[in-house]
């Protein structure tokens, strides 16, 4: 497993209840992306509040968000589980993922292209199509990059997966 400029294999990570988290689990479903840790005072909560308040409002979504710490570090499992739970978060459709800091500054590098380092991150938030290709980049913080990420997942919401397995093959030049 490993990250490659198109398309995301996050390897296994561990989710908030200790158990693997298979980034293959993601294929052919929209998510949202975002790098963060419990500790911060600032960024991190506004930006889970604004995943939060989506979760929220769009309950016949089935958009998934996936939040990775970068202080590995302090984020264990149970440190994951609290910090979902402040913001009431639907395990079904929310992941907080922690492991290897090598893993995830890797995922931010090569994949997000955004620098991840252990208590240090981006205040993005990643629009990732069924494809697995990363179709936006949003500040969560700011009520116009909001709007725009909301009308971006209506649009990937829309579009059809067209699976490897079932894919038609390019035609020949």
């Amino acid at each position: 497993p490993g990250v490659s400029e198109d398309t995301i294999t996050l390897g296994v990570l561990t989710d908030q209840s200790g158990e693997p988290f298979d980034s293959r689990s993601l294929e052919g479903k929209v998510w949202v992306g975002s790098f963060f840790f419990t500790n911060c005072p600032a960024v991190c909560w506004r930006l889970n509040q604004a995943l939060a308040a989506w979760q929220e409002t769009h309950t016949d979504s089935e958009t998934r968000f996936v939040s990775i710490t970068c202080d590995p570090a302090n984020d264990t499992p149970e440190a994951l589980a609290k910090y979902a739970a402040h913001f009431k978060a639907d395990p079904k459709r929310w992941t907080f993922l922690t492991g290897d800091m090598n893993l995830i500054r890797s995922i931010g590098n090569d994949f997000f292209k955004v620098a991840v380092e252990p208590g240090t991150h981006s205040d993005r938030a990643f629009v990732v199509d069924r494809q697995g290709k990363v179709r936006g980049r949003f500040r969560l913080t700011e009520p116009d990059q909001l709007a725009m990420r909301e009308k971006l997942l209506e649009v990937v919401e829309a579009e059809q997966w067209a699976s490897p397995a079932t894919a038609e093959p390019a035609a020949a030049p």
